[in-house]
């Protein structure tokens, strides 16, 4: 049996051993909700990791956002390397839900650009809990989102074995039924490919091929090949699991009496509709379900058959649907258990509890208007009631809890003396207005920026809206301050990629709105300004205040400039939370000895475990050719035309499409 093996070259220090102590004594007590109050850079990841370690449960973390989740999720494999550690997140790069606006008479169709890597990994996330013990998922909000029942998506799987009785045609069918697609092309997870006696197999949750080859109506070999090189990885595997490449599966006797009970609720509510003189309501209904009914009786599957995804699993109406939850381990009696981690509770929370009352607003009117039968609004996120009866033992871990953590906690362990020595940055507080005239906050934070900058270090600025943001990144650029930004509006791997490179010191400032403000570690940042830092509201409260200073106390240079012409209420706690806390860290370090170090932490592309062998075989191939070739690269483009043509001719599709790539790269520049 798996177990959770804490992997590290650094011991617990600072408060972290006596927050670990305390926070599974609770768990072995039985508390079924508890806090880390962790001010920022002390380490309440490795805590948590430490944690995880000496309870051995199944592990499910929140996060609040994709960035931090896909931060997380490569810390924790740092530490726990053999173990599963796995990423789930929505797998929409873009999502526009379906909706309509009756006063405009305006239906918006649904619109989602679904990212194929990431449903990979949520594929691989639910595999994995069905198959081991020693699981960490580190997930964002979209785990309180139905994706069907997981006893049908594991009596579904096929158990693929040496000796099987299976001809070309019967296993193809067999694929089909679990909505894996053939193709004559490169082979993609969730794809087959039947060349003669052999059929090929991606399974939708890895990057390799499963080649199996069939005699005489027996499967007699099974070998997995790399997806990209084609290399033999392994000649002869005796078995092998496949799941279905779809989350929302069901049995042909299931998918009968799901056909069945939709067709009645259609009668059901064309009556209503009818009774209330709603004809073209009425139509609209009729032929949208019609339709959806066809596609799910010919292909077992429709677009938005979540909408249906009550009658699929036969759960009662109003009753909660199959989530990510349900995939994690319950004792005999239904009580979950696995451990339940709310990082930045302060902001995931509220985010648990406020996702269902939009969905159903959304959802009724789709109903009123005929666009959706009323069982759409049972494919809907948990309420927040609903989510807690799902998860076990809980740690909330914040640097500023809210009430409602302090209210529902057995104990609140804090953790303020950092393993590092560090304490709390330097808060100033600057005039933007000076004896009646504009001083200007921009002019002041580029001439601090310079100096910082000039030692190597890094600037973050943050501003009130999205706009000032991109405006300001640009005007600091034309003053020869290497800047981006960042807000809600950048696409989630670009925010990942551009906090990377920020990190190098490819560029010394970002500007962004809250993005910067909960769990992004930023070691060589020292310096963070604050514009309009009196403008009282959501992103200048307290906890807004107190987690941006918190950006800055990475490092022993740490300082932060609040741009204000008023104290506040919300600048006045900030300050007195922050003093509060230096002292206790000053205290610590005088009776220790102890002289402050900035954290040194190695800088990951956590993008990297989202990109496709495909693409890092292009960029690998492409940085060995150009070194060979000299710079000379119209030589070598003609060189990729000709092998890629020769690759086609030998049907090595998946070399040909590497060689196409390499080349619009090289033509692009």
């Amino acid at each position: 049996m798996n177990k959770f093996v804490l992997k590290s070259e650094y011991e617990p220090a600072g408060d972290q051993p006596e927050a670990i102590e305390a926070l599974v004594k609770g768990l072995k007590k039985g508390m079924p909700k508890q806090t880390l109050l962790g001010v920022t850079g002390s380490g309440k990841t490795f805590t948590v990791a430490n944690v995880i370690e000496r309870v051995q449960k199944p592990t499910l973390i929140i996060a609040h956002n994709k960035t931090l989740a896909a931060q997380l999720a490569q810390e924790y494999r740092e530490v726990f390397p053999d173990n599963a550690v796995h990423y789930f997140v929505s797998y929409y790069d873009y999502y526009q839900p379906e909706a309509y606006l009756p006063t405009s008479d305006t239906y918006i169709e649904k619109d989602a650009q679904i990212n194929e890597e990431i449903d990979r990994l949520r594929h691989a996330t639910t595999q994995a809990l069905l198959t081991r013990p020693d699981v960490i998922i580190v997930a964002s909000v979209s785990c309180i989102y139905g994706i069907g029942s997981p006893e049908e998506y594991k009596e579904s799987h096929l158990l693929l074995k040496q000796g099987d009785t299976y001809d070309r045609r019967s296993l193809m069918q067999k694929l089909v039924a679990i909505f894996y697609e053939r193709t004559n092309a490169d082979l993609t997870p969730g794809t087959f490919r039947a060349t003669g006696n052999t059929v090929e197999i991606m399974p939708i949750s890895e990057r390799v091929i499963y080649e199996l080859t069939l005699l005489g109506g027996v499967v007699s070999n099974i070998a997995i090949v790399d997806a990209t090189s084609r290399a033999l990885i392994e000649g002869s595997v005796k078995e092998f699991f496949l799941f279905p490449a779809k989350h929302f599966i069901t049995t042909k006797a299931e998918q009968d009496r799901a056909v069945k009970s939709i067709r009645k609720e259609l009668t059901d509510r064309l009556k209503v509709l009818e009774k209330e003189g709603k004809i073209l309501e009425a139509e609209r209904l009729k032929r949208r379900t019609n339709y959806d009914l066809a596609m799910i009786k010919e292909v077992g599957y429709c677009n938005g058959i979540e909408n249906y995804s009550r009658h699929l699993s036969g759960h009662a109406p109003g009753e909660p649907p199959n989530t990510l939850l349900s995939y994690f381990p319950h004792k005999p009696d239904g009580t979950p258990d696995f451990l339940t981690v709310i990082d930045e509770s302060h902001v995931t929370l509220p985010q648990i509890g406020g996702m269902y009352g939009g969905d159903q607003s959304r959802k009724k009117t789709l109903i009123e208007h005929g666009f959706r039968l009323p069982s759409a609004a049972d494919n809907r996120p948990l309420r927040a009631e609903e989510f807690w009866k799902r998860v076990g033992q809980t740690l909330f871990v914040s640097a500023t809890p809210s009430q409602y953590e302090r209210d529902e906690s057995a104990q609140i362990v804090e953790q303020i003396i950092r393993p590092t020595g560090l304490i709390d940055p330097i808060v100033e507080i600057k005039p933007i207005v000076e004896k009646g005239a504009y001083k200007g906050q921009i002019k002041d934070f580029i001439a601090e920026a310079e100096v910082v900058i000039k030692k190597g270090d890094r600037v973050i600025a943050t501003t009130l809206t999205k706009r000032m943001a991109e405006d300001l990144s640009i005007y600091l650029k034309e003053r020869g301050v290497a800047s981006e930004y960042l807000h809600s509006d950048v696409k989630t791997i670009d925010r990942i990629k551009i906090l990377t490179e920020f990190r190098r010191g490819t560029f010394d400032c970002i500007v962004g709105v809250n993005l910067l403000r909960e769990g992004l570690d930023l070691p060589e940042v020292s310096l963070i300004g604050i514009l309009d830092a009196d403008k009282e509201g959501f992103l200048r409260s307290e906890t807004s205040l107190i987690q941006i200073i918190g950006r800055a106390a990475r490092n022993s240079a740490g300082r932060v400039i609040l741009y204000a012409d008023t104290l506040t209420g919300s600048i006045e706690r900030a300050l007195r939370e922050t003093n509060r806390r230096r002292e206790i860290q000053t205290a610590h370090n005088k009776a220790h000895g102890i002289t402050p170090q900035t954290i040194k932490k190695k800088i990951h592309d956590i993008t990297e475990h989202l990109d496709s062998e495909h693409d890092k075989a292009v960029r690998a191939n492409l940085a060995l050719d150009r070194e060979i070739f000299k710079g000379d690269k119209r030589k070598l483009v003609r060189l990729k035309e000709k092998q890629m043509t020769q690759a086609v001719k030998e049907l090595d599709f998946e070399t040909a499409a590497i060689l196409r790539d390499e080349i619009k790269v090289l033509k692009g520049g």
